[in-house]
């Protein structure tokens, strides 16, 4: 039985067929040229019964879609054909260019001209740019890219993902999401836990698989296995019981001993929102308020923000609402305020730093989160990505009272902001460790590379001490401030009882993690969440760390976890 061995990112137990995601369309040469045995007449013909294939392809899979992923294919199957672009092709195949060097060029500057004319017709030109690849692969006679097309459910197996390629990634399809590439904090393990798949990154080797493999996959345990057995089986059913009891939080974060901890949602707007509150969290403890400025050319009014703040929330009136302000810059660059040639972008202006290079961005942003929270009974607290140091905390604080928010706090992402984090405390009034940045820069290590996953995990000791020493800073001298988790670490059922065993209050994490994580914290006291806390920061690596810890809860092999 052939066995590969990754990152296990979200829980679940499946057998499944393995499909392949195709590699990207790589570009044709420039300069390539028509084969001498090929006329432009025959290479017109090809190029034109090629686009006619993408689109009734595009029009096919429309047909059996729905909702938004209905309309984007609709939209790009239109594109396929469209006249101005294959007009533009057939020209320069004229003079001699291969039709997929044409095809290529035409798509480029239809997508330039589209996207100069700004509103929806510059949202076409992403489309334009799918055609083009689309009707390259056709030519070339290989699988069209993006997430590939089968009639029944399947395993898919991929490099990595792009945020891009899950547009149409249909749930109810896909059984498990395995990938050779990324890390815990990887596009794929977010993507993964927030749809409730179960997931492996880092799995070196699983791009050989064969479509139609039959593979188990445990996304617990990181393992995928060839051919299973009956043992494998045995294990799925299992997994179907314990999935059903684990559908529901029931409302309430608490350790056995009656130790509050809340546990919150993660949100990107107001869909999110309602479906976390049905979901029974007990308020949001990151309202990613990108959602607003993303895919946009310029800077969303005051209104605009307005109206799309309140949506989050209303949907949860009485409770706690904490919104972090833009945090553009690095893997979401802004064309309005981000520099695209900046040559560390990770290191750069991103986050709270963007005021220094686009001042009024940030106050407008705050006026308008003011402006909601007054407009609903929410209870609003505003934090900062990227602060550093006490004196960049002083001046959002400041930025926020001038606003009219009481409540204002930082994002815990850089090691000198937990290692400061007593004096930080001084100007603010409550800190989220953004675990997933945390983990990136005090281990040096891109959170996308599926070779550095080792280091770039939350359980590495260098991390659970910076932790530490953020609760330890927040209690010093009397503060007694919160500390909240809103990275992904929170959504780790396991890493869940360490984070409350150092002292962190408040636990933030995608709906669908919620039921897990408050069954485990509900099997362990705080004594015991304490003493599991030292085992893993007294760990010499994050294996150890997470092994002893597992170690000692029993219920993860009750909960299939």
């Amino acid at each position: 039985m052939q066995n590969f061995t990754g990152v296990g990112v979200s829980p679940g137990r499946i057998i499944g067929s393995v499909r392949q995601m195709p590699k990207p369309i790589s570009e044709p040469p420039a300069g390539e040229r028509l084969k001498a045995a090929t006329t432009p007449e025959v290479a017109t013909v090809d190029l034109r019964a090629a686009a006619k294939v993408v689109q009734a392809e595009l029009q096919r899979r429309a047909e059996a879609a729905s909702g938004a992923s209905k309309s984007v294919l609709e939209a790009t199957a239109l594109m396929a054909t469209d006249p101005m672009l294959i007009k533009a092709a057939v020209k320069l195949i004229a003079t001699g260019t291969s039709a997929e060097r044409a095809i290529w060029e035409s798509g480029a500057s239809v997508a330039e001209m589209l996207h100069n004319l700004g509103g929806y017709m510059a949202e076409r030109a992403t489309d334009v740019l799918d055609v083009r690849a689309r009707i390259v692969a056709e030519l070339r006679g290989v699988t069209a890219p993006g997430i590939p097309h089968s009639d029944v459910p399947f395993v898919l197996v991929a490099e990595d993902l792009a945020p891009a390629d899950t547009a149409t990634l249909d749930p109810n399809k896909v059984l498990a999401l395995v990938t050779s590439g990324g890390g815990p904090q990887s596009h794929t393990a977010i993507i993964a836990r927030a749809l409730g798949l179960p997931a492996i990154v880092a799995a070196i080797g699983v791009d050989a698989l064969q479509d139609d493999t039959e593979v188990y996959v445990d996304g617990a345990a990181g393992t995928l296995l060839v051919d299973p057995g009956d043992e494998q089986r045995t294990a799925v059913k299992a997994w179907e019981h314990v999935a059903a009891s684990l559908s529901m939080f029931d409302g309430t974060g608490t350790t056995a001993d009656g130790h509050l901890v809340p546990l919150l949602a993660n949100v990107g707007g107001a869909a999110d929102a309602v479906k976390a509150a049905a979901a029974g969290a007990e308020g949001v403890g990151l309202l990613r308020t990108e959602f607003c400025f993303l895919e946009r050319d310029t800077e969303p009014t005051i209104d605009e923000q307005v109206v799309a703040y309140k949506g989050v929330f209303d949907a949860f009136p009485g409770k706690k609402v904490v919104v972090r302000t833009l945090d553009a810059g690095a893997d979401k660059p802004l064309p309005f305020l981000t520099d695209s040639t900046e040559p560390n972008p990770s290191l750069g202006v991103r986050g709270y730093r963007t005021d220094l290079t686009s001042p009024g961005v940030l106050k407008r942003q705050l006026t308008a989160i003011a402006t909601a929270a007054q407009a609903s009974s929410a209870v609003v607290w505003v934090m900062a990505p990227m602060i550093a140091t006490v004196d960049e905390a002083a001046d959002f604080a400041a930025m926020c009272r001038v606003a009219g928010l009481k409540t204002p706090g930082v994002m815990v992402e850089v090691p000198s902001a937990a290692l400061r984090s007593a004096s930080i405390l001084t100007e603010a009034e409550f800190v989220s460790l953004g675990t997933n940045d945390l983990t990136q820069y005090t281990m040096a290590a891109d959170r996308q590379l599926g070779t550095l996953a080792a280091l770039n995990s939350p359980w590495q000791p260098a991390v659970l001490q910076l932790i530490q020493l953020t609760v330890a800073g927040a209690i010093d001298e009397g503060n007694s401030k919160p500390v909240g988790v809103c990275g992904e670490a929170a959504a780790d059922p396991v890493l869940a009882v360490v984070l409350v065993g150092l002292g962190v209050n408040t636990l933030s994490m995608t709906s669908r993690s919620m039921s897990a994580v408050g069954a485990v914290l509900k099997s362990v006291t705080l004594e015991q969440a304490q003493k599991l806390a030292q085992l893993a920061v007294s760990a010499r690596n994050s294996d150890e760390a997470r092994t002893r810890v597992r170690a000692e809860l029993p219920i993860l092999e009750e909960l299939g976890l």
